[in-house]
């Protein structure tokens, strides 16, 4: 699967496009932290590994408040959900502003790699703060497009693990799903890559569950993106 590119890519592949918590930065652990906080206040007990993980990672907001809520066998209309949502993203805002953003610097090398080499490059994110991060991060320049949870309201597009908001990445850079990759660290994203058909999905295990990336959907599975390259 090394192709000619050096990144572990079929010959194929014009088009690289990476989730950003938990691929590019480390932001997951402190929308996890977020995650557990706003439940706990309303009651609601939340792993911060394995409920972030199975219910909540790499989703719109609702719809992880709205999974979580199922598995424990709670009702709720659709007011409790966004004040939920709402409460959730107040709180993670304030993380970011008071800790900063860290990065995975191989994937930004990963990312650098994949330019140089002509490939185009999107941030695909369920996340409305996406600019927000990447400025935190110094990588608001980083990529040619980026599909973030504003684009999604505002395109009418569903949230993963449906496929919609990577096939409008690719579509920005004016390529296809069959010519792209997807770079997924959340079960649900990697379910969106498959559903899409995507040319190649990546997952990346930064949770220790490999296998269970592998079952919904990923082509492959390393625990960083410095695996893929020669």
């Amino acid at each position: 699967m090394s192709g000619d590119s050096g990144l572990g890519l079929p010959p194929q592949i014009a088009a690289c496009l990476f989730d950003l918590d938990g691929v590019i930065t480390k932001t997951a652990v402190q929308h996890a932290r977020a995650w557990k906080q706003v439940f706990e206040l309303h009651g609601i007990s939340f792993d911060e590994v394995k409920d972030y993980d199975a219910y909540v990672d790499g989703k719109p907001r609702e719809d992880g408040v709205r999974s979580v809520l199922q598995a424990r066998n709670i009702t709720a209309t659709d007011a409790p959900v966004e004040e939920v949502a709402a409460e959730k993203d107040h709180l993670f805002l304030e993380l970011i502003r008071r800790e900063g953003v860290e990065t995975y610097p191989s994937s930004v090398i990963y990312v650098e790699a994949a330019r140089q080499r002509t490939l185009k490059v999107a941030v695909v994110s369920s996340s409305k703060h996406t600019t927000d991060v990447l400025h935190a991060a110094h990588l608001q320049d980083l990529f040619d497009a980026q599909v973030d949870g504003i684009v999604a309201e505002n395109e009418h597009l569903e949230g993963k693990p449906h496929p919609d908001t990577y096939l409008k990445a690719a579509e920005m850079l004016g390529t296809t799903a069959d010519r792209s990759a997807v770079y997924e660290d959340a079960l649900a994203g990697v379910e969106a890559g498959k559903a899409g058909r995507f040319g190649l999905v990546v997952g990346v295990d930064r949770a220790g569950q490999a296998e269970a990336l592998r079952q919904h959907g990923a082509n492959i599975v390393v625990s960083d993106l410095a695996e893929l390259m020669n």
